[in-house]
């Protein structure tokens, strides 16, 4: 009985593999560049993760000397921003004691309520991922998320 040999399949085109509305690969190492770039501009040492818009990793950058702690963080960030829609600043105020969404953060595994994570648009205001970042205190992780998303725009 004879195998055949599988079919040599031709590359595909990316371009029709790529769901509409989601953050290119270059996007998103725009993204990390910009906020390595204000990590160092602070002195701080960062995990910098960038989703897609299914909360799927898309890019990842840990400095050197940055936590391996923060590695989860920064990515949990991010995906918690996609998920609900909203920076996890916004998340973490609304989780609080007596706040409607007290107690979200024991749901769908690995949420991240804390400052650090920001959510990605196109120019037309559609979502195409997000950022999350991790590696000091949450003002400083604010702004180099924020220093990513304004490096879209």
């Amino acid at each position: 009985m004879a195998v055949a040999a599988p079919a040599q399949a031709a590359p595909a085109d990316a371009a029709k593999l790529a769901l509409p509305g989601d953050i290119t690969l270059a996007q998103a190492q725009k993204v990390i560049a910009a906020a390595q770039a204000k990590a160092v501009e602070q002195g701080t040492l960062m995990n910098i993760a960038v989703v897609d818009a299914g909360g799927n990793l898309k890019a990842f950058a840990r400095m050197e000397g940055a936590f391996l702690g923060s590695i989860d963080i920064s990515i949990g960030k991010a995906r918690t921003a996609r998920f609900f829609n909203m920076s996890t600043r916004e998340l973490g105020d609304a989780a609080q004691p007596g706040q409607p969404l007290y107690g979200i953060e024991v749901t769908n595994g690995n949420l991240v309520i804390f400052g650090g994570g920001e959510l990605l648009r196109a120019k037309d205001g559609t979502i195409i991922g997000a950022v999350g970042v991790s590696g000091s205190s949450v003002e400083n992780d604010m702004a180099v998320a924020k220093a990513g998303v304004a490096a879209l725009n």
